[in-house]
């Protein structure tokens, strides 16, 4: 079973800086899945924790989805195309 990267986002929000830092975990081979947590601080409205991860996997690019589970975010990365 191949590890899981975890990271946050806080009161700045989405910002480039995080999705190129994820970007960079994902360009490691054995990295497929990252779970993300949002803190109080970014948001505790699902529609907009809902519109965060629809933003990040936008930013990151097409091989990849991701699934909000309370406030956490699950993004993984396809080898083949998923959209």
């Amino acid at each position: 079973m191949k590890p899981i990267k975890k990271f946050q986002i806080g009161k700045k929000g989405l910002t480039q800086e995080f999705v190129e830092q994820l970007k960079k975990a994902f360009g490691d081979s054995s990295t497929e899945s990252i779970k993300i947590s949002l803190l109080k601080s970014s948001t505790r409205d699902k529609k907009q924790a809902q519109n965060i991860g629809q933003e990040l996997v936008d930013g990151l690019g097409k091989n990849f989805t991701f699934k909000l589970i309370g406030y956490t975010l699950g993004v993984h990365k396809w080898r083949k195309d998923k959209r």
